[in-house]
């Protein structure tokens, strides 16, 4: 009995000590790279489109990785990376780096990205809710540059930031056909005989 009441304390303890922390404290902050090592030889290849040690990548892991590094200089490329990353084409389907990557695309001035964000924030997306104080800022964006679609949009984004029932107007109304957009949507980059290449 006296070694349960220790165990409880110690418990007790180990509890108080996790709670004392914030979230932010426990994590380290996240590298945009992760070294890969085989045998002696070791390389930093970006995290987001990596192989494991000892296996050779795919050609379409290939060609993803080599879209990822045109993508961080080219917000048509970003958006493509993203665009292929919702479809699983060519690459295992992410939402969350899909979104990651329209983000890079979207700040980087790219109109399709903004309108694209505006959409998946104003409705949620699988695991992730609606955002529409997310959604409002980017079809804002898309809208200034003179989307008729972001137009149409934002005055939802802005009736569902303030109430939860206009939210759900929203989503009903576009729940089958808001996510159309990313099945059809042309590439800006395509894979030739001599690497990725601009239409």
């Amino acid at each position: 009995m006296q070694f349960l009441v220790r165990c409880g304390a110690v418990a007790v303890l180990g509890l108080a000590g996790c709670a004392a922390q914030t979230p932010e404290s426990q994590l380290a902050p996240r590298s945009q790279t992760v070294r890969l090592c085989q045998g002696n030889t070791c390389t930093e290849q970006d995290r987001r489109i990596s192989n494991l040690p000892g296996t050779q990548p795919t050609d379409a892991e290939r060609r993803m990785q080599a879209l990822a590094e045109v993508a961080e200089r080219n917000p048509n490329a970003a958006y493509d990376l993203g665009l292929r990353l919702m479809r699983g084409d060519g690459i295992e389907r992410n939402s969350y780096q899909a979104i990651e990557w329209l983000r890079k695309a979207g700040e980087n001035g790219h109109l399709q990205a903004q309108l694209a964000l505006g959409r998946i924030y104003l409705m949620g997306l699988e695991e992730m809710g609606p955002d529409p104080a997310q959604a409002e800022s980017w079809l804002s964006l898309a809208a200034a540059k003179g989307s008729k679609e972001a137009r149409d949009l934002l005055p939802q984004a802005q009736a569902a930031k303030k109430d939860e029932q206009s939210l759900y107007r929203v989503r009903e109304a576009y729940r089958t056909s808001w996510s159309g957009w990313y099945s059809s949507a042309p590439y800006f980059w395509v894979w030739g005989a001599s690497g990725w290449y601009q239409r």
